[in-house]
């Protein structure tokens, strides 16, 4: 009830403000022509949208050079041969479903696959959780490069990636989307496209928003708030800049939403048997897990009568229960019966609680007419914690003479058993909590200009930019190994005991012979049974500390040298430098031994130089040529080449082709190079000798990783019809194949690929020189793997003024349509066949077939609404698996047989209101209401434990509300 008070007092103060000032304000409304007129007018000046994706867009009346993202030609006339869509302020105003850009930005179809606080959530020990990063192509977000005014944003991990949370998204006054090869004009991991995150240098006066939100259950309760503030200064030749903006989240730690009883499992096929026809896997519901209960079951006993014991569970205060297994069961799942007593899956968060705090500042100086200097500053911290749900232990020995055994089952159930198996999530247990905090710090000092060159404007800009990022990650409540095995294994004291202990006490066995070990006995049999002893002995809390630094400085000069009879040939050329390096702490006790993280610190570093150079050549009347190069000389890997070859057509007004043919690097990030490394101990096969080994696995990094190379194509056309004013549309297709693809490969793997010829593999393996086990193994990254993608994105938008249609009627008329048809995405790792994954709806390894956002929106001067539909099409839970009922083809370990593979697409529709107010003598306000999800539509579900949802491509809050205030001055 708190929580809805608070949300309804927010939207009653915005009313009020409303009512009580509507009619002040109105006089200063302008008239709806004229607002139509201003609004298009805002638009040039905001991005000039319609320049960068209608290649008919008027030309600026301003002397203002527009550099288009996707090249580093600075020419108002140029027209990009590479894809560009745009976010502008007033989309990002008005359609944003949160206080978080990225979530917005997610939403356009060439993203897939992203990284987000909700589908992070149990990156445990991966650096990652809590980040909003972006994903192109589904290709992974280190082959997204992340831009801040065209400069490299500073990352927020040690892999690279880039938190969108960290930039100031109260100046970003729009977001260009490059959707395709850019390596050469920009460098490293612009393999599958760039998105730049464009500021208001300019922005004069003060803007203040504040907002909270809540989801239709109560939870998830939201609030933010901003400041941004800009002023001239010495006849306008200094500008500053400030802003400033905290964002609260409350965590949702349990999975309270109806879609979640979903209990739907794929499970072994008890009527398989080879040869006869019926798939080896089918799909029932309800079902649970039947293995691990929060109070204990047991799943065999050894010793008397063979599994005697098997089925029974520990409730309340120790109590006995026999399971029902259903009408179907596996030795880890249920159909029917108990099913329902496993909770594990409703007791894992579903969203992470978060605090965000964000700072920036920017002076800037004209110290001559063509040249204006200038200095930034940002700060970001921001904390994420998550619920990641219970101990989950399917196999605890317990001892025939275990002390709580004896006493829960007696010693005539227990007659000769020397041993049972335990399954148990473990609800005396506190649950995982993982919290992760990340500051930001950037700094960054530069300048930028126009001048005279061969007759001709010419620009230049330089830059020099240190960022240094530091991580805290700690897991809460992780079961150290060898302490829980220590207590588990609790026996009676016997009489006259070495160690003095009275006769008949509950002891750990460990402490008989050594009775200062602190061990403390440890009760899994039921809920509410675990001491607080247990507890402290068994759990700690691990944390790693890193830190990443990065230096950036680049040069770029943008010039028209000649021209040609067709016209003025552009070139840009420049060069950047840029160095990384990583350090960490970890305490020495928590470097091994626990359930997980297990932390080691990674240090190591590299750096790069590079130069580039860009042309644009007219070779008839709207005929144009685009091409680049760029040369890059790593320290760790040496030298690579990298170039774009592009061309614009424009036969009429009307229609404009375009294509790009690209060459692309990723290089391999520090994590990859440097990884510190985690052992444990495993077996292999092995197809040398035909014997299984007892191997020492440690996973580390590989200093010897080269660039990835990717091979892009792009072919489009823009439509923009003269005869239908406001319309535009646009069709490109895409074709990007992804060479020495980056890769973790594991023991098994290795030694496998050294058997079949493959040398690289060889020196990652080798014999214990102690004796102590015959292998050592390096489960590190190789050069080995390939992706293929492929796809059509389709964009079309149209804007009219109503009056066009409904005579006498005001406002204008919006309508966008944004879809990306994944044709093909293969991945290839050479050790299994490469199966196609687009339409793989389980999860992020695939994108759907299509992925489809439309909105629409009706603005008059004082309001506008906008709709928005989105989601995904339906597909297969996995596209490996041979949907058959019966008359299934012959079992194969790569392509299994399953009775339904079937998975739902999703569908989301949002609304968005604002009500706009404007004062003659004080500014401008504006009152907002989002909804997402309006129709409380389930997300995608998926026949799974745990979370039975795909949180990548989801809404898993359901129904949520967000309103507030927006003020100008």
């Amino acid at each position: 009830m708190r929580k809805i008070l608070f949300l309804c007092g927010t939207f009653s103060s915005g009313l009020a403000v409303l009512s009580v000032n509507a009619a002040y304000a109105a006089p200063a409304v302008d008239t709806l022509e004229k607002e139509t007129e201003n609004k298009t007018k805002s638009k040039k000046k905001e991005a000039t949208k319609a320049a960068l994706k209608t290649p008919a867009a008027k030309k600026e009346t301003s002397d203002e050079v527009i550099m288009v993202t996707g090249s580093r030609i600075a020419n108002r006339n140029s027209k990009t041969p590479t894809p560009v869509s745009v976010l502008t302020r007033s989309d990002i105003q008005n359609q944003s479903p949160t206080n978080n850009l990225a979530d917005l930005v997610n939403q356009l179809p060439q993203f897939a696959g992203s990284t987000t606080p909700e589908n992070s959530r149990l990156a445990l020990s991966g650096g990652t959780a809590g980040i909003n990063a972006l994903n192109l192509r589904n290709l992974g977000e280190v082959r997204t490069l992340v831009l801040l005014d065209g400069r490299r944003s500073a990352p927020s991990s040690i892999t690279g990636l880039v938190d969108v949370n960290t930039l100031p998204q109260q100046l970003v006054k729009r977001v260009d989307v490059v959707t395709g090869g850019a390596s050469a004009q920009y460098g490293s991991d612009a393999v599958s496209g760039v998105a730049n995150f464009v500021l208001d240098k300019t922005f004069t006066g003060l803007k203040v928003n504040a907002d909270s939100g809540i989801s239709t259950y109560g939870d998830g309760v939201n609030y933010s708030a901003s400041a941004a503030g800009g002023f001239g200064f010495a006849h306008d030749k200094g500008h500053v800049l400030l802003s400033g903006d905290y964002a609260h989240t409350d965590g949702i730690y349990q999975v309270d939403r109806k879609w979640n009883e979903n209990n739907s499992r794929i499970i072994s096929n008890p009527a398989y048997a080879a040869g006869n026809g019926q798939p080896y896997y089918i799909v029932r519901s309800p079902a649970g897990t039947n293995n691990a209960l929060p109070g204990g079951i047991i799943n065999s006993s050894v010793g008397g009568t063979a599994n005697s014991l098997k089925g029974i569970y520990f409730g309340q205060g120790g109590s006995i229960n026999h399971y029902n297994y259903g009408s179907l069961a596996t030795s880890t799942t249920s159909v029917g019966g108990d099913y329902a007593l496993a909770d594990n899956g409703r007791n894992i968060g579903l969203s992470p609680g978060s605090d965000r705090r964000n700072l920036f500042g920017r002076l800037s100086y004209k110290v001559a007419p063509w040249a204006n200097l200038y200095a930034e500053g940002s700060y970001n911290w921001n904390e994420y914690v998550y619920n990641a749900g219970p101990q989950y232990l399917s196999s605890i020995n317990l001892t025939g003479d275990n002390a709580y055994l004896q006493n829960a089952l007696g010693a005539d159930a227990l007659k000769g058993v020397t041993s049972a198996r335990l399954g148990t999530t473990a609800r005396d247990m506190p649950y995982r909590k993982t919290d992760n905090k990340r500051s930001v710090q950037r700094y960054t000092v530069g300048g930028e200009g126009n001048f005279e060159m061969f007759g001709k404007r010419a620009s230049w800009s330089a830059y020099a930019q240190y960022s240094a990022t530091r991580t805290h990650e700690q897991i809460y409540n992780v079961m150290n190994t060898a302490n829980q095995l220590r207590a588990t294994d609790a026996v009676f004291a016997p009489a006259g005991n070495a160690a003095g202990i009275p006769a008949g006490s509950i002891v750990c066995r460990s402490t008989l012979t050594n009775p200062g070990n602190g061990c403390a006995p440890a009760n899994w049999l039921g809920t509410g049974v675990m001491s607080q002893d247990a507890k402290n002995y068994i759990l700690g809390n691990p944390y790693r500390d890193q830190k990443f630094q990065e230096i950036v400085s680049g040069v770029n000069l943008s010039m028209t040298p000649f021209a040609t009879w067709a016209g003025d040939v552009s070139v840009a050329v420049g060069g950047e430098y840029r160095d990384e390096r990583a350090s960490g702490y970890v305490p020495t006790e928590y470097r091994s031994g626990w359930s997980v993280g297990n932390f080691l610190p990674t240090f190591g570093g590299y750096n790069v130089k590079e130069a580039y150079l860009e042309t644009e050549v007219p070779l008839a009347h709207g005929l144009a040529f685009n091409g680049a190069v760029r040369g890059t000389d790593y320290s760790t890997s040496g030298y690579v080449t990298t170039w774009k070859v592009g061309g614009t057509w424009q036969p009429i007004e009307d229609v404009l082709f375009r294509a790009t043919q690209s060459r692309d690097i990723r290089a391999p990030n520090i994590n990859e190079l440097y990884q510190a490394g985690t052992s444990r101990t495993s077996t292999v096969l092995n197809p040398f000798t035909g014997d299984t080994s007892t191997i020492m696995e440690t996973t580390t990094g590989n200093s010897k990783l080269r660039p990835e190379k990717a091979s892009s194509t792009v072919v489009g056309a823009v439509i923009t019809p003269r005869f239908v004013p406001g319309l535009s549309i646009s069709v490109d297709w895409f074709h990007i194949k992804l060479k020495d693809a980056i890769q973790q490969f594991y023991s098994q793997d290795i030694i496998d690929q050294c058997y079949q010829g493959n040398q690289s593999f060889c020196s990652s393996y080798g014999v214990d020189p102690s004796g102590q086990r015959d292998l050592l193994f390096k489960a590190s990254p190789f050069n080995f793997s390939k992706i293929t993608t492929s796809g059509i994105d389709i964009d079309a938008s149209y804007q009219f003024p109503v009056r066009r249609i409904f005579p006498g009627v005001g406002g204008t008329f919006t309508v966008h349509g944004q879809a990306t048809n994944y044709l093909s995405y293969v991945p290839d790792s050479g050790l299994s066949p490469a199966i196609d994954l687009a339409g793989q709806n389980c999860c992020s390894s695939g994108p759907p077939n299509w992925i489809y956002r439309f909105s629409a929106t009706y603005s008059m001067s004082r309001f506008s609404v906008t709709a928005i539909a989105r989601g995904i099409s339906a597909g297969n839970y996995s596209n490996s698996y041979i949907q058959c009922a019966s008359n299934c083809p012959a079992y194969s370990a790569y392509y299994p047989t399953i009775d339904s593979n079937k998975v739902k697409g999703t569908f989301y529709f949002d609304m968005n209101f604002t009500y706009k107010m404007q004062y003659q003598d004080f500014g401008k306000m504006q009152v907002f209401l989002n909804i997402t999800n309006l129709a409380n539509s389930s997300p995608l579900i998926l026949p799974e434990s745990g979370l039975a949802a795909n949180s990548t491509y989801s809404s898993l809050l359901g129904r949520t509300f967000r309103g507030g205030i927006r003020f100008e001055l």
